[in-house]
């Protein structure tokens, strides 16, 4: 069975029915089973892997981070954020279900993936990193939302934060599920790879983006620099792994490849 097998069967084992509130449960099990991509929290997984530690660890941090992820795309849909009508083919949550339970439907799932890393015995790092990341993470979309200067620095700083964090908590976490003295390689494994996944992201977006004014790679640099940065990040992620052999060393590598070019 595929890893995205193994984490939509884990997924769903975490989000039984609650039929104390049904219609909460619903939204919820709406916006996290719909067969997303699952880069965070196979990343996560792989991660682990790499390092020598057990899948059966990381399950339930790798399930908590997908939750924070689709907490974060609810509220992002908001029309008080992006204001998508659309998410992964489908009606946003607030479209589906109003506005009101959109965000209950974002704050359960915050809520959920706490319940589920505190019920998880040792590995208070794992658990640190993945509460770090989703707090970075809110903290890059307030800079992005209140963005007060159009500069390098303040580019990079939202990327790292806003798309960066999550993919960076998962690297994070899987170091601390297997061998903690890597953590500080695979912070920047998660950095290199969350910069990557957002310059392409900017590249697919720009017409859009550049309506809406928005500050990205693209609209400040220029396509031609960006694809020079994306090159540069691939190459930067692909020699962290450099020391790595096995099958999680070349599905990584292979994830960065898939980064690298991706069309959607």
């Amino acid at each position: 069975m595929e890893s995205v097998e193994r984490i939509e069967q884990a997924l769903t084992a975490y989000m039984d029915a609650d039929s104390s509130a049904p219609l909460l449960n619903e939204s919820m099990r709406y916006s996290l089973l719909d067969g997303g991509k699952r880069i965070r929290p196979r990343l996560l997984l792989l991660v682990t892997e790499l390092l020598g530690g057990r899948e059966a660890d990381a399950m339930p941090f790798a399930c908590a981070l997908e939750m924070v992820h689709c907490y974060s795309l609810i509220h992002d849909d908001l029309p008080a954020m992006d204001d998508d009508v659309l998410r992964r083919g489908k009606p946003s949550s607030h479209v589906k279900f109003g506005e009101g339970n959109a965000i209950l439907a974002g704050d359960g799932l915050l809520t959920k993936a706490g319940l589920l890393l505190m019920s998880q015995d040792g590995f208070d790092g794992a658990k640190r990193a993945i509460f770090e990341g989703a707090y970075a993470m809110v903290s890059g979309q307030s800079d992005d939302l209140n963005l007060q200067e159009r500069s390098a620095e303040t580019l990079e700083r939202i990327h790292l934060n806003k798309t960066g964090a999550l993919f960076r908590a998962a690297c994070v976490a899987g170091a601390y599920l297997s061998d903690p003295s890597k953590a500080e390689a695979m912070r920047a494994f998660g950095d290199t790879l969350g910069l990557l996944f957002q310059m392409t992201d900017d590249l697919l977006d720009e017409a859009k983006d550049r309506e809406e004014g928005k500050l990205t790679y693209v609209t400040f640099y220029g396509r031609e620099d960006t694809k020079a940065f994306i090159d540069d990040a691939a190459k930067r992620a692909e020699s962290i792994l450099a020391p790595y052999e096995g099958e999680a060393a070349d599905t990584l590598r292979a994830l960065i490849l898939k980064l690298r070019s991706r069309t959607y």
